[in-house]
């Protein structure tokens, strides 16, 4: 089974380089990764580190910028970075752009062919109605929804919130990525193990799965912040365990790979 995870974090100046997130990857058999650029850095020197690590680790990396959406110029920046590599680019949902045409940004990523991860502060951000009216408005442009929508553990069942999100999973160009299960679940004091073994695992896996099935849902271990929650490791050893519970091994291989594999190429 090739594994791929499609949300870690890689940077020269801030939390960790590549190496030791390829170090990760090789100890725990993540075949490749996407590079996800860390919200805040647009700079030139940070996107040339993403597009030369993929250059340095063929066949490992494919790089998802981030440009300055603010910036009258971004649709033209945004060309120039996916002539040198980037497979995607990162917008918070309610990016708008500049000038005459707000959606400006997401139509320059749709005709390059660049795929969109998601990114939202909280649930009520990607269950916004202007959000489902830009997804509406932009068939063929890939969006990604990061961190499972942002469910959160202390919202009550039915999860009004959560669903309405899950609604999303109407429209054929929407995917969403799967978290470690300690983004969602309480950690036990004392510690046990597995850790989710107390408090239980809320649903929002199994609801994403029937919503978007396993070929729109991919694996991302958002390390490195995800080690101080559950670890690396772990990221993937709990959410396979829980995966088992529920779905085939079929169904597992593409939330852990193949679903990925369809959308970059990793070159």
């Amino acid at each position: 089974m090739i594994i791929v995870d499609t949300h870690a974090h890689a940077s020269p100046y801030w939390l960790e380089p590549v190496e030791v997130l390829l170090f990760q990857m090789n100890s725990n058999g993540v075949d490749k990764t996407t590079l996800v650029a860390i919200n805040g850095q647009t700079d030139d020197k940070y996107n040339r580190y993403l597009i030369e690590c993929a250059r340095r680790f063929p066949g490992r990396f494919s790089p998802v910028i981030l440009v300055d959406a603010e910036r009258a110029d971004a649709p033209e920046i945004l060309k120039h970075w996916a002539e040198e590599g980037a497979e995607g680019v990162r917008l918070k949902v309610n990016t708008r752009s500049p000038g005459k045409d707000p959606l400006a940004i997401w139509k320059a990523a749709a005709e390059l062919g660049l795929k969109v991860s998601c990114k939202g502060r909280k649930t009520e951000d990607f269950a916004d109605d202007e959000f489902r009216k830009l997804i509406e408005s932009l068939p063929s442009l890939t969006f990604i929804i990061e961190h499972l929508g942002k469910a959160k553990p202390d919202e009550a069942a039915p999860y009004p919130i959560y669903n309405k999100t899950l609604n999303l999973s109407k429209f054929p160009n929407v995917y969403i990525k799967v978290t470690g299960l300690g983004e969602i679940c309480k950690r036990p004091y004392p510690f046990r193990d597995p850790f989710y073994i107390v408090e239980g695992v809320p649903p929002f896996v199994k609801m994403a799965y029937e919503a978007f099935g396993p070929s729109r849902m991919m694996w991302g271990s958002n390390y490195p912040p995800s080690s101080e929650i559950e670890g690396y490791r772990n990221t993937l050893r709990y959410l396979g365990e829980h995966l088992d519970t529920f779905c085939s091994k079929e169904d597992k291989e593409w939330i852990l790979g193949k679903t990925a594999l369809t959308l970059f190429k990793f070159k």
